[in-house]
């Protein structure tokens, strides 16, 4: 059996970072990221609940994880009444603490909020941003059932598990941008070697330079609003016969049969 002193807290801290990290390495799933993080907020920082809110690709705040049904629900809630420590934290990038929800300074606050978190069974609250030196992109709501305020380490720990989340994020955002920047160059060099065949084709049927090949592909994409590749695939596939002017009224045609 395991010895209890390897079970202390410095080994569940490290369990929960690697927890964390092989979410990153082994087919990142987003979704299960940030239900693995609400999960392990709650194990080891001693809150009964806990939410993730992450924004979109157009900078909306989106509910990305819950390790309840009750917090998830008080996390919709802030979204919807657009008020709350979770929504301070993010446009302030700076932690917001509760100690007591009941007090006139929470229901101030956030009145709707503050009777909807209690009700709901919370009675104190932490939100950290999810930020990386100037950009936050989300934070994390830390909800406890009873008032109290949260302990300096404590919270330096849910910190730095926001922050690791964080450049998980962050990566996989950077990795994804990637592919796609890498998905057009590809398709810029596919459509820049069916143009440069189409202008051969042209050329050649004509006895035109490359350069006025391209003029007379590219002016005939133009006057039809056609994409310049889906005109020059065309070409290529001879199912268009572009004819130049001096030689018809018309800068296309059906290819003879």
């Amino acid at each position: 059996m395991e010895p209890s002193s390897s079970r202390g807290p410095e080994r569940q801290v490290a369990e929960a970072f690697v927890a964390l990290a092989d979410t990153l390495v082994t087919g990142f799933d987003i979704i299960e990221f940030m239900h693995v993080l609400a999960e392990r907020c709650v194990n080891l920082l001693g809150v009964d609940a806990a939410g993730l809110l992450i924004t979109d690709d157009r900078g909306r705040l989106q509910l990305m994880g819950s390790s309840s049904e009750q917090s998830r629900l008080l996390e919709l809630f802030q979204l919807q009444s657009d008020q709350g420590p979770c929504l301070d934290s993010f446009r302030s990038g700076l932690p917001v603490h509760c100690a007591d929800l009941a007090e006139a300074h929470a229901v101030t606050t956030w009145p709707r909020f503050a009777g909807h978190a209690q009700r709901r069974g919370f009675r104190a609250v932490s939100a950290l941003p999810m930020r990386l030196r100037e950009q936050v992109i989300g934070a994390m709501n830390l909800f406890h059932a009873r008032p109290g305020a949260m302990e300096p380490g404590t919270a330096a720990l849910a910190q730095a598990m926001a922050d690791i989340a964080t450049i998980g994020l962050l990566q996989e955002r950077a990795i994804r941008e990637s592919q796609i920047l890498t998905e057009q160059l590809q398709h810029a060099l596919s459509s820049r070697v069916i143009i440069e065949q189409a202008k051969g084709v042209i050329a050649e049927r004509h006895g035109l330079s490359m350069e006025a090949a391209f003029a007379l592909l590219r002016g005939h994409a133009r006057s039809n609003n056609q994409s310049l590749t889906g005109l020059a695939q065309e070409v290529v596939a001879h199912t268009i016969a572009l004819q130049p002017r001096s030689q018809s009224g018309t800068s296309g045609l059906p290819p003879a049969p």
